[in-house]
């Protein structure tokens, strides 16, 4: 009777029910909170390892690549700072999927040890993950274009643009993994552009336009014939339309051709003097000049998927004298003309517009809209050119 009652009676079976549900219950909770624990660590696994693929991007010459997985590995450590997870293995490796082209990937496997959820029998937990980059290290030819006329002394316009020049050779130079990696040529002008009394005996050189005496001529040319005096069409002998003639002047820096040598380009840069009227035609098309090899310069490479060709013209005023015309409208139309003929080009063009100058002409001449900086006061030449020089960079290393 005693016992048959105990197996009907009801009331304590809550107790035994109870004590089988917390077991579970109280797994399940330790679960999420380890769940949780990992899910940190997975964020954190992540954040290092893109942290990692992106500053080795930076860093790797894929023609010497060993060491890579210990370096990258070294670097994921600094990052990966999570106490309570050890690192189980760790891997990193760079692919050619194309010419100029590269893809780094960085993989990572972790285990954190559980606490609540042991209860259930899962003693730790395994997380892994992968950071890829891809980018595409391409060599640069740069042709700075910079406006050396009477205007560029005002509102200490030239001093803040050299320092700025300066600052872009400085981060050009890092950028470059190999000397040939980056080579940059210095275009002043003002209506004229100086190519150096040493190319006398060059046959492109025409003194009979102006009967410029050769034996004192100091190197300056003007614009060629129209429409030669708008495109890249290398000069031929016998055809004087297509030769460059000869002009005096004085004071403006020689031009100086695609070059590795920083010495010498940041030596240019402190050679440039303010003076003269503007013709932003000459200077654009002397530019151009400086990325293509044939005559009249000849220092640039054949354009190859692995390299990139840019220009950056700045100005500060409108166009006032060029070789036909004294018209700025007139002398306006001769730059739309060597802008759009750019643009049929591969060549990126970033033009800057400092204070003054036609700021529609230079908005339409940028390759893209956010290629052209309007610059309203001197001193912001320097975060412009720095902001120019940092993007110029990353053309070699695109996420």
């Amino acid at each position: 009777m005693l016992i048959a009652r105990f197996l009907q009676d009801r009331r304590g079976v809550v107790v035994p029910i109870f004590a089988l549900l917390a077991t579970a219950i109280f797994g399940f909770v330790g679960a999420a909170i380890d769940y949780t624990r990992a899910a940190a660590t997975r964020v954190a696994l992540q954040a290092a390892l893109d942290s990692t693929a992106l500053m080795m991007s930076k860093e790797i010459d894929p023609a010497h690549t060993d060491g890579l997985t210990a370096k990258a590995e070294k670097y994921f450590r600094t990052m990966f700072t999570r106490k309570d997870a050890r690192l189980d293995s760790f891997n990193a490796v760079l692919g050619n999927p194309e010419q100029g082209s590269f893809t780094l990937t960085v993989t990572a496997a972790a285990t954190i040890d559980t606490t609540v959820s042991r209860v259930i029998g899962q003693k730790e937990m395994h997380i892994g993950s992968t950071g890829i980059v891809s980018w595409g290290i391409k060599r640069l030819e740069l042709a700075l274009a910079l406006d050396n006329t009477g205007s560029m002394a005002n509102s200490g316009k030239m001093d803040q643009l050299k320092t700025a020049v300066h600052n872009m050779l400085d981060t050009l130079q890092k950028a470059a993994k190999k000397p040939d990696d980056v080579k940059v040529a210095i275009i002043p002008f003002d209506t004229k552009v100086n190519i150096g009394a040493s190319n006398i005996s060059q046959t492109y050189v025409n003194f009979s336009l102006n009967n410029i005496n050769s034996a004192t001529w100091n190197g300056c040319v003007i614009d060629r014939d129209k429409n030669f005096d708008v495109n890249d069409s290398p000069p031929v002998q016998g055809s004087s339309a297509t030769l460059f003639p000869a002009a005096t002047c004085s004071g403006l820096a020689e031009a100086m051709p695609l070059t590795n040598d920083w010495a010498q380009l940041n030596a240019k840069v402190d050679q440039m003097n303010p003076s003269g009227n503007t013709n932003v035609t000459i200077g654009l098309v002397w530019a151009w000049h400086a990325l293509t090899n044939s005559q009249p310069l000849t220092q640039a490479a054949d354009p190859q998927p692995d390299l990139d060709k840019v220009i950056i013209l700045l100005t500060d005023g409108q166009n006032t004298q060029n070789r036909f015309s004294t018209t700025t409208s007139s002398i306006d139309r001769r730059t739309e003309a060597v802008c759009a003929n750019l643009k049929a080009t591969n060549i990126k063009v970033y033009t800057v517009r400092v204070i003054d100058g036609n700021a529609t002409l230079l908005k339409d001449c940028a390759t893209r809209p956010e290629y052209y900086y309007d610059v309203q006061q001197s001193s912001q030449l320097i975060a412009v050119f720095s902001s120019i020089a940092q993007n110029l960079a990353n053309l070699r290393i695109t996420k």
